[in-house]
């Protein structure tokens, strides 16, 4: 396959959503039904594993074994393309994918976006660390046979986009980018409570010092998002500034986004619940240690992660390329996703 078109040429999301609804089976010779590749992690004696759903979806639905754990994917996009790992939000998960695919396949790019441990389709992982993560990251990488690939993340994604930055080798790690992340223990222990909605100072203040009320907050959105999505798909308009409304006015878009967050809640909330208490502890590595080039997007109206909260990483993080869009909201990663991959794209090309 590798082409998604329109009777006009235009890939649109609508076709996306169509497609991966659809179940196109694989018949291009990059992987065909039933087939299933394996290698290494160069460097390591793990054994990483890469299988492949028989219907899979867009370009392909399938998981990473590392060590005996699983870690799905859904890839979108070009299989040929340079190699883009994405970090989805949360509530989010690899479906994430779908609000990228338009423009990742128009612009080359094999986007690839992976369930976080607990969430979605992959395996709980216990004693989970942001170095761990990075170096999964990395070994997916290695799993999908290439040396130079990049790292994109979005809302709760973002700050694992960040460790990626921190702990890999800019060699092979290419290009980061970081789009509204949720900075909460960038510059120590929930130190943006203050620019923080009521709602979310209260969750961290929960997170850190009282999990099972933080647990019962996660377990009343999984209640939503599974069992009501439409008043789910309310509460979440009622959050958003003008533009972000715009954004959502894209009735696919806005399916995309519920029906990934719905999918996070796959194993139930604990998943969910670890990553958000990481990012509201003083992250293990130093922001302000970080050098090499990382691009920060954020919206200066977003509501959802509030213009103060990133600011600072743009100011203090040496390497940071700040990108700000004007009256922008927290879904500028699907109004301005062409943008964002076009970034991208060519530093990926830049360095073949």
């Amino acid at each position: 396959m590798g082409q998604l078109q329109t009777s006009d040429s235009r890939v649109t999301m609508a076709a996306v959503v169509a497609a991966y609804d659809q179940e196109i089976p694989k018949t291009d010779g990059w992987l065909r039904q039933g087939s299933a590749r394996s290698t290494r992690n160069r460097g390591t004696t793990e054994g990483i594993y890469l299988r492949h759903s028989s219907n899979a979806a867009c370009l392909g639905e399938g998981a990473v074994l590392i060590g005996g754990r699983s870690l799905a994917y859904l890839q979108v996009g070009d299989p040929n393309g340079p190699l883009v790992l994405h970090n989805h939000g949360g509530p989010s998960s690899r479906l994430e994918a779908k609000v990228f695919a338009p423009h990742a396949l128009k612009l080359g790019l094999r986007f690839v976006c992976v369930d976080r441990p607990g969430q979605g389709k992959s395996d709980p992982q216990h004693g989970r660390t942001f170095a761990g993560w990075a170096a999964d990251l990395e070994a997916i990488a290695n799993a999908f046979e290439t040396d130079r690939f990049a790292v994109t993340g979005w809302s709760e994604g973002g700050p694992w986009a960040l460790a990626a930055a921190a702990y890999l080798d800019p060699a092979k790690l290419i290009h980061v980018t970081s789009i509204a992340p949720g900075s909460y223990g960038a510059f120590g222990t929930n130190w943006a409570a203050k620019n923080l909605s009521s709602t979310d100072a209260m969750g961290g203040f929960l997170a850190l010092h009282f999990r099972p009320g933080f647990q019962l907050m996660y377990d009343l959105i999984d209640l939503a998002a599974t069992l009501f999505p439409e008043q789910y798909k309310k509460a979440l308009l009622k959050a958003s500034c003008p533009a972000d409304l715009a954004a959502l006015a894209d009735d696919d878009v806005l399916s995309a986004i519920v029906e990934s967050g719905r999918e996070c809640f796959r194993q139930g909330v604990d998943g969910l619940v670890t990553d958000a208490q990481m990012l509201y502890q003083q992250w293990p590595f130093d922001v302000t240690a970080i050098h090499r080039p990382v691009h920060l997007w954020q919206g200066s109206a977003d509501t959802f992660v509030p213009y103060a909260v990133n600011k600072p990483l743009g100011e203090r993080m040496p390497g940071a390329v700040w990108h700000e869009v004007a009256d922008g909201g927290h879904f500028i990663a699907s109004s301005h996703a062409a943008e964002i991959l076009a970034v991208v794209a060519n530093d990926l090309a830049a360095t073949e």
